[in-house]
This record gives structure tokens, C-alpha cells and sequence, in this order.
């Protein structure tokens, strides 16, 4: 049986994946309504390869005799990134599905933040086949638990604001959901380094 497999490759190509949903989200935020189905669908494509890359990490595992890391927390990290492109892929739909044709600048700071995360997702796993890096993963890993706590803070204010000035009781149901799906990714990402984070400390 073959010692460690492709699980690096694997790993890099789902992070890859969860920074194209991210990007994507990002630029449905200031599509025009004609535009936002082809982005919608782009996103499902997305979350279809990530989804292969689950199943192909999961089937590696059982053919692998070795694994560079614990078989739990290899279960978990790449389920915890398909958890992340599952949630983007929730938003978009949720935006699409509530016909939303304005989306709050409150709204748009969160998918950016949601990229600022997935892009040091990325980063992070890729720095994982060398645990040399581990004091660079660390500080990285900080810096997406910052950013998760500005979603949380930016959600809060917008709920608040909506709560205060949206006179449509529709669209005050509408963006809670978008808004709480936001800061949903968010959280996923911040289990991805909460994951990594403990595989660095444990082959320090």
C-alpha cells in the first residue's frame, strides 16, 4: 500500500477550490441582476469539484497504509474546507433564490472578509506538507480568527441596522439570511485553522 498518496496535492486543490467560491461570491455582491446566474452556477460548478476532491481525499485514506497526519484529522480538515465551500455556495443560491436586487454595503464588507479568510486558508494548507513552517501557519491561523471576529462584529451592526431601518419586513428576513450565512463561512474557516492549527501544535 502506498505510504503517503496525493493527500498534499488533495489538500492544495481544495483550498483552491474554497478561494474560487470566495471570489466569486465576492463579485456576485456588484453583479447586475442578468449577471448573477451565471456567477450563481459557476459557484455550483465549484462546489461539485470540491466535492470530488472530498471523496477523492476520502478514498485515499482507505488505501494508504501511512498518512502524513492523524486519519481523523485529515478527515476533518477536508471536510472542514467543504464545509466552507457548502456554505458559500448556500449564500449565492440564498441571493439568488430571495431575487435580492440590492445587496447593503454591510453585505458586501462580509464577502470581502469571507475572501480576506479563504485566501490565508489557502495559505495555510499550503504550507502544511512542511511543518518548518509552523510559526508562519500559527500567526496565520490568528489572523483568520481576527477576521473571523470582524464577521461577527460587522454581522452584528448590519443585523442591527436592518432591524432600525428596513421598512419591508421581507427584505428584513432576506438579509438576516444572507448576513448569517456570511458570517457562516467565516466560522468554517476559522474550524479549517482551528484543525491545522492543532496539526501543527501536535508535529511540532
Amino acid at each position: 500500500m502506498p505510504r503517503e498518496g496525493r493527500f498534499f496535492e488533495l489538500f492544495n486543490a481544495h483550498a483552491e477550490q474554497v478561494v474560487l467560491a470566495a471570489e466569486q461570491l465576492v463579485a456576485l455582491m456588484s453583479a447586475s441582476q442578468e449577471g448573477m446566474a451565471p456567477i450563481v452556477a459557476a459557484i455550483d460548478e465549484i462546489e461539485t469539484q470540491a466535492d470530488k476532491i472530498t471523496h477523492d481525499t476520502v478514498a485515499l485514506l482507505h488505501t494508504t497504509y501511512i498518512t502524513p497526519f492523524d486519519r481523523d484529522a485529515i478527515h476533518a480538515l477536508v471536510n472542514e474546507m467543504d464545509d466552507i465551500v457548502d456554505a458559500t455556495q448556500d449564500v449565492a443560491e440564498g441571493i439568488s433564490l430571495y431575487n435580492l436586487r440590492r445587496l447593503t454595503p454591510d453585505a458586501v464588507q462580509l464577502a470581502e472578509l469571507t475572501l480576506s479568510c479563504a485566501t490565508r486558508v489557502r495559505h495555510i494548507v499550503g504550507l502544511l506538507k512542511d511543518l518548518d513552517h509552523g510559526r508562519d501557519i500559527i500567526s496565520t491561523c490568528r489572523e483568520i480568527e481576527r477576521l473571523e471576529s470582524d464577521c461577527d462584529r460587522v454581522m452584528r451592526t448590519a443585523l442591527a441596522r436592518v432591524f432600525r431601518d428596513e421598512r419591508d419586513p421581507l427584505q428584513v428576513i432576506k438579509l438576516k439570511a444572507i448576513y448569517e450565512g456570511l458570517e457562516k463561512i467565516s466560522d468554517a474557516c476559522e474550524n479549517v485553522s482551528k484543525v491545522i492549527e492543532g496539526l501543527v501544535l501536535e508535529n511540532l
